[in-house]
């Protein structure tokens, strides 16, 4: 199995890919749920950080450093930073607090200082603020946005046509990064007949909100 469908399994196994009936920010009713702060004991950060750094290496997308966003970003930049050296990468990282400080090493930045090609690693991309305010943090300390990385692409639609995925590599010119998408949650449902009646159901959810692939 590729490292995509590994992590939907993953995903799955631990609870933090669930099937239901769900109400998302937008209002919507949606058939599966996935909250990435439920990776919450060092096992399965562990394992989670192992895929960011298998689905980094995979994209070839040129980086010079790693970027959290606060909160959810700064434990999966540490952990994919570690996972990265582990397979011989070894990347300065840095991440964001939400209030400024004026004594100690003062600023908003704590880690190694934004040089070159920056990927910013986090959960998800919903409306997709948090990486604004990461494209801006880093812009302003001199260095340049390289990408986002991110656990699972829903691949639907926003306000538009577009998803949220879509709207930040428009916006800002830059690849997002993957590690599964719902075309892999397709797959891993397919596979399983007795997940039939949520594969049926996500497919209901596609036809209505996902994007023209």
């Amino acid at each position: 199995m590729d490292f995509s469908g590994e992590f939907i399994a993953f995903a799955v196994d631990t609870g933090v890919l669930r099937f239901g009936e769900f109400k998302t920010k937008a209002g919507r009713l949606s058939p599966y749920f996935f909250n990435a702060g439920l990776f919450n004991d060092g096992a399965s950060l562990d394992r989670l950080c192992g895929f960011y750094a298998r689905a980094i290496l995979a994209s070839g997308v040129p980086c010079d450093m790693l970027f959290g966003p606060a909160y959810k970003g700064i434990p999966l930049v540490a952990g994919t930073a570690i996972a990265l050296a582990q397979n011989g990468r070894n990347l300065p990282y840095c991440f964001n607090r939400k209030e400024a400080k004026d004594h100690g090493e003062g600023g908003s930045l704590i880690g190694a200082p934004p040089a070159g090609r920056v990927l910013i690693v986090d959960d998800v991309i919903s409306a997709g603020t948090s990486v604004r305010e990461s494209v801006e943090l880093i812009r302003a300390a001199g260095a340049t946005p390289g990408g986002v990385v991110i656990a699972l692409d829903r691949m639907e639609r926003g306000q538009g046509e577009l998803s949220a995925v879509q709207e930040v590599q428009q916006s800002y010119g830059m690849p997002v990064v993957a590690v599964a998408t719902l075309d892999d949650l397709f797959a891993y449902l397919g596979g399983r007949p007795e997940l039939a009646q949520n594969l049926q159901a996500v497919q209901q959810y596609r036809r209505q909100y996902g994007i023209k692939t």
